[in-house]
């Protein structure tokens, strides 16, 4: 038990010092757990066998299916066009928006796929994007316990359910605090955001893309309707320096070596040329599958301008794969409801699904999934293992019941939960689902209550993530962009944190009694 403290506070000291990646933390907490002799080979190891990780791995592939397949670009649009230049108007469709895309694709992965299209919305109407951004991201937490799927918090917290011989919370079981959360997240925000965001210019923006191909159409002179679609599109190279292909000929309307790929326009020193011999600097426009552009990014002989596949996510329309995908993720919420087959069989399906139907490639697949993410919850899982089998989820469950007592649940509740807010400030919120939930179970079977209130505020708290800009990679995504400062957060945040704490407290016991 003493070593068990000893890894988790070394842990949570160098998670906050933010110098080593966290990926290398947990790999340490784990060996550390091995080589004291804490938990077996096995037990150290079997956290990367969960099917857990299978589950959010998979979920990975599936949504960066929708944002490749221009759902989410699409979506964005759709709010462009009926913000209709009202801040109130905007912030309203913005948080309904990303509360949804977090649902069905992850908090990160929301607040990336939308963050170009938030910043371009609000400077061409005149406002600043310091009033949007951190909205964005808080209503990403909200909407993250809306449906299973939201978060891998979630999923966490319902395979703790089941250890704890209870059944695991069905997809739409957060709905029941989620939907409370976020239309109160929206309230505080459209109240209290005009007073305490400021108005702040971007220290950075990202690329908007969205009107690219006019803007190459017009530099090339070229026909914009023929250069964009859902299964074909351009990319802009630069001939490197030292490249292979300097002193080769090419004319507009060549075929690479490769076959694959037209050259549909050259220019020299911004000047549109026709058949040449290819010098150092000389740009060309190529033009093919997205698949085929893709591999321009590797290489070496030209320098890509920007990413083909961050243009077909930004500019290119939506078309059949959009459809495609739309229909998997249904499939696969279909089958998370109705638990036909385990979760992380649905997910595994849906992922499969998306490169089988050509959605993407099996190497946009790969790049999809965030393998920081997978070996923290992998190698933070024997902690969660080590938290219980030595006892101290026990011992620390017992010190917080003497100090409240057996007969306030509520306090006993509302403990977990602070611990859990204060502690999400500082390492992320699926290191503290597992470090906390083992011992929120313990609290349940020392006071003979249900664990699962107890689990579902863990799962609440987890998500009140709004005191710091390095609270979460959403909270620090919108930072450069939004001009921000660290004080920033906590000004509107404190008032969610007060909002989710009295949800976890008061609310969840409602739907979960004790």
């Amino acid at each position: 038990m003493t070593v068990t403290v000893v890894v988790l506070v070394l842990a949570v000291v160098v998670f906050v010092w933010n110098k080593v990646p966290v990926g290398l933390v947990a790999i340490g907490v784990t060996l550390a757990l091995y080589g004291t002799g804490v938990v077996s080979l096995e037990q150290a190891f079997g956290g990367f066998g969960d099917p857990v990780i299978i589950f959010i791995a998979a979920l990975f592939v599936v949504s960066d299916g929708l944002e490749a397949s221009g759902v989410t670009s699409w979506a964005g649009q759709q709010l462009v066009d009926r913000a209709h230049g009202s801040r109130t108007r905007l912030v309203v469709l913005l948080m309904a928006l990303v509360a949804v895309v977090t649902a069905l694709i992850s908090v990160n992965g929301a607040v990336a796929a939308l963050l170009p299209m938030v910043v371009v919305t609000a400077v061409r109407l005149r406002l600043s994007p310091s009033q949007f951004l951190i909205p964005l991201a808080f209503g990403a937490h909200a909407g993250s316990l809306l449906v299973l799927t939201g978060t891998p918090v979630n999923v966490l917290v319902s395979e703790l359910a089941v250890g704890a011989g209870e059944e695991p919370f069905g997809f739409f079981s957060f709905t029941l605090v989620g939907l409370p959360l976020v239309l109160g997240t929206m309230l505080v925000v459209v109240l209290l955001g005009p007073r305490l965001l400021p108005n702040r210019a971007p220290t950075a923006l990202p690329r908007d893309l969205s009107g690219h191909a006019r803007l190459l159409a017009e530099q090339y002179a070229l026909d914009d309707r023929a250069l964009l679609g859902s299964d074909t599109g351009v990319t802009e190279v630069v001939v490197s320096p030292r490249s292979a292909l300097i002193g080769a000929e090419a004319f507009p309307g060549m075929v690479t070596e490769s076959g694959d790929l037209v050259i549909a326009a050259i220019q020299r020193g911004g000047e549109q040329v026709g058949p040449t011999t290819l010098q150092a600097g000389d740009a060309l426009l190529l033009q093919g599958t997205w698949e085929a552009l893709d591999r321009t990014t590797t290489d070496p002989d030209v320098t890509v301008v920007d990413p083909p596949q961050l243009l077909r996510r930004q500019a290119a329309p939506m078309g059949g794969r959009a459809k495609v995908a739309i229909g998997i993720v249904l499939g696969m919420v279909l089958l998370l409801a109705t638990g036909a087959v385990p979760a992380s069989v649905a997910a595994l399906l849906a992922a499969c699904a998306m490169v089988l139907l050509r959605v993407m490639t099996v190497s946009e697949a790969h790049r999809a999934i965030s393998w920081t993410t997978l070996i923290l919850v992998g190698g933070m899982i024997p902690l969660s293992v080590a938290i219980q089998s030595t006892g101290l989820a026990d011992a620390m469950a017992r010190g917080l019941v003497d100090v409240v007592g057996t007969d306030q649940p509520h306090l006993l509740l509302l403990g977990i939960v602070v611990v859990t807010v204060i502690l999400g400030q500082l390492i992320s919120n699926m290191a503290t689902a597992l470090v906390i939930g083992p011992i929120a179970v313990a609290v349940a079977v020392d006071t003979g209550l249900s664990p699962l209130p107890m689990l579902m505020g863990v799962t609440v708290a987890a998500a009140a993530a709004f005191l710091t800009p390095v609270a979460t990679p959403a909270n620090t995504m919108v930072l450069g962009p939004g001009g921000y400062r660290f004080g920033d957060y906590w000004r509107l945040g404190l008032p969610l944190t007060l909002l989710f704490v009295l949800v976890a407290t008061f609310l969840v016991p409602v739907f979960w009694p004790f």
